[in-house]
C-alpha cells in the first residue's frame, strides 16, 4: 500500500511490482501529478490500483489514532491507507511518523521510504501550555482555552522499540 509520501518519492514509477492506494490518497497527489501520463500508465496496465477500504477498518483506526494520540496529525489519506492495509493484511509504504505510528501499534509492517523510519512506536499525550493540565482527544484546553500541546506519554510496557 503506498500513502502519499511513496508517490512523492516516485516510488510507483520506479517500481515494476503492482500496488495499492486509496481514492483518499489519489486525491491528495493529484496536484504533484505534473504528467498525468505517468499516472494513468500506472492504471492501464495495472500497476497501480485504487481501493476503498472497509468502514470497520477505518473505524479500527481512527480508534487506534485516538489512542496513541496521532489522531490529530492524520488526513483522511492516511487513515485510509492504513485502514486498507489492515484490511488487506499488507505492508504500508510510507515516511510520514503518524501513519507509521498508527500502523505499527496496528501490528503493520511499515516500510520507509527516504527515511530510516521510526525508531520507536509512541503514544502521545496532549497539555495545555497555560494551565498544564493533560488530555488525550480534544484539541482546545476547556478551561483557559489555549490550543494544546503534544508531548511523549510514558509507555507502561518497555516493549515500544521498533525492530528494523
Amino acid at each position: 500500500m503506498l500513502d502519499a509520501s511513496a508517490f512523492y518519492a516516485g516510488i510507483p514509477f520506479a517500481s515494476q511490482e503492482a500496488s495499492c492506494t486509496t481514492p483518499e490518497v489519489f486525491e491528495e497527489i493529484k496536484h504533484i501529478k505534473k504528467n498525468h501520463d505517468a499516472v494513468n500508465a500506472l492504471l492501464e496496465t495495472k500497476r497501480l490500483d485504487i481501493i476503498n477500504p472497509q468502514v470497520e477498518f477505518r473505524e479500527q483506526v481512527i480508534l487506534k489514532a485516538r489512542e496513541t494520540g496521532d489522531f490529530q496529525n492524520l488526513s483522511k489519506g492516511d487513515i485510509s491507507v492504513v485502514a486498507l492495509c489492515l484490511q488487506m493484511h499488507a505492508e504500508i509504504v510510507t515516511d510520514d511518523f503518524a501513519v507509521s505510528n498508527v500502523a505499527k501499534h496496528l501490528g503493520l509492517n511499515v516500510i520507509p521510504v527516504m527515511t530510516q523510519g521510526i525508531a520507536r512506536v509512541v503514544d502521545w499525550l496532549y497539555f495545555c501550555p497555560g494551565c498544564k493540565k493533560t488530555f488525550s482527544k480534544i484539541f482546545h484546553c476547556p478551561f483557559c482555552g489555549n490550543q494544546l500541546r503534544r508531548k511523549l506519554g510514558k509507555r507502561r510496557s518497555s516493549a515500544n522499540f521498533v525492530s528494523k
